[in-house]
């Protein structure tokens, strides 16, 4: 009746077209009362909802042939999977919700002048270092509209409801995922939210810690629950000088941290500069520099053979890990660490200059490397009180040293004459002679810093020989308990096991890249054959130079810190050597453990549970690469969990790979967007994700 009074104050000429107006708005929200996607109305479909099924696939890169049949899969060593052939069906509706609407910028200052070079001449390479558009929250649906196809990428995702129509092959209806309402971090007193690292930045387990006199408030204490929350982008955040200038130069405001610039600015290590800090290639150690530094080392020890015969070095409490990124120089791969302590942020900034790094301390518990790992170890001045505890500290040295390799230690002990350096010295002396390391040589340069160079043995019979078995020698079974979590030894672990295994040196670099390995894993009854070896490097080999340099939307040149989640044998990171990047190679706890031969081989690599945080800052690494893990790890974790953590340690712009099955695919791409990732997949096999700069409105305060 209401309709009807209206429409009697028309004309008859307008009735119509008034009561097909009103039709119209009843349908439509009709329509959005039982679908209130946007999709659900003709006005919003997007194009590819006309399509076939067989016409809708997902794109792959600009010079990439059409999808053939998948590419046989690298296992990693550890498993393999089949992958479905023919198109990927889209659904045109299969954008996540949004939620939170709020955009973290790159770069509210100058956008348009890249760093300069240190000898502050004009570079037009700069346009690397630029900063680009803002996200202020458009969903990913209005992503999709914007016609992304044009540069083959997309945000659409796999849709299992068409999969159950017949019309994607598989038939079954996959689990739904239960999309997470995702807001920043809420973080303690005390604590950066923008360099937020869970594990250990636990507030309140640190102040529940009963004892802090052995490093356990450095320690790893992660929280419960697990953290589903995004990590805020620091203010001002921009693109990362790329490398190799990045060695000697960063934006400050990525770092923004400039105590360690007045806490060592008689040692040179850091300046800042402007709008960058610069990092001239000095330290407390390296008075000359670091270059003359690592010459020295090589005059008075012709032996070490950087990058022949020492190709892998652990550099305890690194600094800003100045040391390490001039042996790059050399072909010597360092592992860099360095507790998150009063020394704000060195290991932040190591890793934005492009320099392997890594959060730890010797404190209680073992480090997360292998026995017999590491070439070469190296201490210039850290603070570590080596003799403690019955010599701990050094006793965990001894055990990831490799037999015949080298400790290197520049500290006050070895040169100066004071009551307690003479005293450390002592002590330094009674625990090397104990567990036999040999002094090769002790000297000083010309600015009048000592070094001692030691050597630990490649066989047993020194041991057998001391007059008393202090520190004790471990039993067979403590050997084969893996590091993660494990409390350091109080016994020393034998060069040789009753085997007769483990004093070996590898080949000389690069050939030991390509070595003979045979080993069976510690802490699982998995046989590693040569074979099964060689056919995932080969397989490595041919996937990374057909796909993944070809046909995935990522910017290789500008990608210097790659993490291969799954390493497996490295044969990832081998089939990277050519470019000017590193890979670090983390093994899962819950893998078989490969961590030995990828040492072997050259190249670095640490234990991890990716059920947790990992030891970096936020936003340190381009490209986080995972071969299949993600079905068995979210059995024990939540993906929501997964996502949050590789969103921390992505650089926003940079890119997430995925090599898996396309359900554990079609599982994580809704997860990924809902990130505001733009993702791509590549044939049945891959998914490409690429990070943005979208963050979540603020729920509160933060710390």
């Amino acid at each position: 009746m209401a309709i009807s009074s209206a429409l009697s104050f028309l004309s008859d000429r307008k009735r119509p077209i008034v009561v097909a107006v009103i039709l119209f708005i009843v349908l439509s929200s009709l329509f959005l009362l039982f679908n209130p996607t946007p999709s659900a109305l003709p006005f919003f479909s997007s194009p590819s909802s006309h399509l076939s099924s067989s016409e809708t696939s997902i794109p792959v890169s600009s010079n990439a042939s059409p999808p053939e049949a998948p590419t046989s899969a690298a296992s990693n060593g550890v498993s393999s999977s089949s992958t479905t052939a023919g198109p990927v069906p889209v659904s045109a509706d299969a954008s996540p919700p949004v939620t939170g609407t709020a955009a973290a910028s790159d770069e509210v200052g100058d956008s348009t002048a890249g760093p300069p070079r240190p000898d502050a001449t004009a570079d037009p390479g700069d346009a690397e270092a630029d900063v680009p558009q803002p996200d202020h929250g458009t969903s990913p649906a209005a992503g999709e509209e914007s016609g992304s196809a044009g540069n083959n990428e997309t945000a659409a995702g796999v849709s299992a409801e068409r999969d159950a129509e017949g019309q994607g092959g598989g038939g079954a209806v996959e689990e739904a995922v239960e999309l997470p309402s995702w807001e920043l971090c809420e973080v303690g007193k005390g604590v950066v939210a923008a360099d937020y690292i869970p594990c250990l930045d636990n507030m309140k387990a640190i102040k529940a810690l009963k004892s802090l006199r052995h490093m356990e408030h450095r320690e790893r204490h992660c929280p419960e629950p697990r953290p589903r929350c995004l990590v805020p982008l620091s203010e001002r955040y921009r693109r990362p000088v790329p490398w190799p200038r990045s060695r000697d130069m960063i934006w400050y405001n990525n770092v923004p941290h400039p105590k360690l610039v007045e806490y060592k600015k008689d040692q040179n290590w850091v300046r800042k500069s402007g709008n960058y800090f610069v990092f001239p290639g000095g330290g407390t150690q390296f008075k000359n520099g670091v270059t003359a530094y690592i010459r020295f080392i090589e005059q008075i020890l012709p032996n070490i053979q950087w990058g022949i015969h020492t190709r892998t070095v652990l550099d305890v409490g690194c600094g800003v890990a100045s040391f390490g990124g001039y042996l790059l120089d050399r072909n010597v791969i360092t592992m860099s660490f360095a507790p998150k302590d009063e020394h704000e942020a060195q290991i932040q900034f190591a890793l934005e200059r492009g320099i392997p790094a890594f959060l730890a301390v010797i404190g209680t518990q073992k480090l997360p490397f292998p026995d017999n790992s590491f070439d070469a170890i190296h201490c210039a001045r850290c603070r570590v009180h080596w003799y403690a505890d019955g010599g701990k500290p050094l006793l965990e040295l001894n055990r990831v040293l490799r037999p015949g390799g080298y400790y290197i230690w520049s500290a006050t002990p070895v040169y100066r004459k004071d009551q307690r350096d003479k005293d450390d010295w002592n002590a330094m002396i009674a625990l090397t002679n104990s567990i036999c390391w040999r002094t090769v040589v002790r000297s000083r340069d010309i600015s009048k810093i000592g070094v001692v160079i030691y050597q630990k043995p490649t066989s047993n019979s020194c041991y057998l020989m001391r007059k008393n078995n202090e520190p004790p020698l471990c039993s067979e079974s403590d050997g084969s308990r893996s590091p993660w979590y494990t409390p350091l030894d109080s016994c020393l672990f034998p060069t040789v096991s009753s085997s007769g295994g483990g004093n070996t040196w590898p080949i000389s670099w690069p050939e030991r890249l390509d070595m003979k390995h045979s080993t069976t894993s510690k802490n699982t009854s998995f046989q590693f054959s040569q074979e099964k070896v060689d056919s995932d490097a080969n397989n490595w080999k041919d996937l990374v130079s057909e796909v993944y340099l070809n046909e995935f939307a990522v910017n290789w040149s500008s990608v210097r810190n790659v993490m291969d989640m799954n390493a497996g044998f490295g044969g990832f990171a081998s089939s990277l050597i050519q470019l000017p990047l590193w890979v670090m190679n983390v093994v899962p706890v819950d893998q078989p453990d490969t961590l030995p031969i990828i040492f072997n081989r050259g190249l670095i690599g640490v234990y991890h549970d990716w059920c947790e945080s990992f030891n970096t800052y936020p936003r340190t690494y381009d490209l986080l690469h995972m071969s299949y893990l993600l079905g068995s790890l979210t059995k024990r974790c939540h993906i929501s969990e997964v996502a949050a953590e590789i969103d921390r340690i992505l650089r926003p712009g940079r890119w997430f790979v995925l090599q898996d099955t396309i359900e554990v695919i079609r599982k994580i791409d809704p997860v990924l967007r809902s990130l505001h990732y733009k993702t791509t997949i590549i044939k049945h096999q891959f998914l490409v994700a690429t990070k943005g700069f979208w963050r979540p409105v603020s729920t509160g305060p933060q710390s």
